[in-house]
């Protein structure tokens, strides 16, 4: 009996070093990231993915450290690494993870970031796959704010392309600030993003 508490109490210990090991790197990861080290953020947010089988969180934010770089960068042989990188991740998270809604967010978001820097290649091409991502995501987790926000996102810069009227989209940021308030993650690492992004795309709205 007392081998076996023992051995009971190893195994406990083994999990918490595991789990504190993961919540550590995690968090040196995010702190990378906050102090503009995106390519040691993505690498270190790869190489916790590498270790933690069936866990999508890390690969999900070495999706979008990648995918937010590209769209901040105007060096289009830079877009085409960050999209690649952001692209091979998402391909071996989607097997695994296929009713996530924020993983079709992300690919939605991969995407929008090639439209933004070749819109004249990539508009006709991806805009109608995009939609059909957030009608996705939309029917899984109607009440992600991410999932309304983006959807919201896309449809506005199409608005504004064509000159249609933004009335209803503006109303759907709106409503996504709300459900922002009320949004609660599984977990400090879930995403938490979008809020301050709703506010100021409603900002422009108004």
């Amino acid at each position: 009996m007392e081998k076996v508490l023992i051995i009971l109490a190893l195994v406990v210990t083994a999990l918490t070093t595991a789990q504190s090991s993961y919540e550590q790197n995690m968090q040196k990861a995010f702190d990378l990231w906050s102090d503009g080290k995106t390519e040691e953020a993505s690498a270190l947010f790869e190489r916790i993915a590498s270790v933690e089988d069936g866990n999508w969180l890390p690969g999900y934010y070495v999706v979008l450290v990648n995918t937010t770089s590209a769209f901040e960068t105007s060096d289009q042989a830079k877009v085409e690494i960050l999209i690649s990188k952001a692209q091979e991740t998402l391909d071996l998270l989607k097997p695994k993870h296929k009713d996530n809604a924020e993983l079709l967010v992300m690919q939605a978001m991969v995407y929008t970031a090639q439209i933004a820097h070749d819109p004249m290649t990539n508009g006709q091409r991806l805009s109608g796959p995009v939609m059909e991502l957030y009608g996705k995501a939309s029917a899984l987790a109607p009440n992600n704010p991410r999932v309304v926000l983006g959807k919201a996102q896309f449809e506005m810069g199409s608005a504004q392309f064509f000159g249609t009227d933004t009335k209803s989209i503006c109303e759907a940021i709106e409503q996504s600030i709300k459900l922002f308030d009320t949004f609660k993650p599984e977990s400090p690492f879930h995403p938490q993003w979008g809020k301050e992004q709703a506010e100021n795309a409603l900002k422009n709205c108004k």
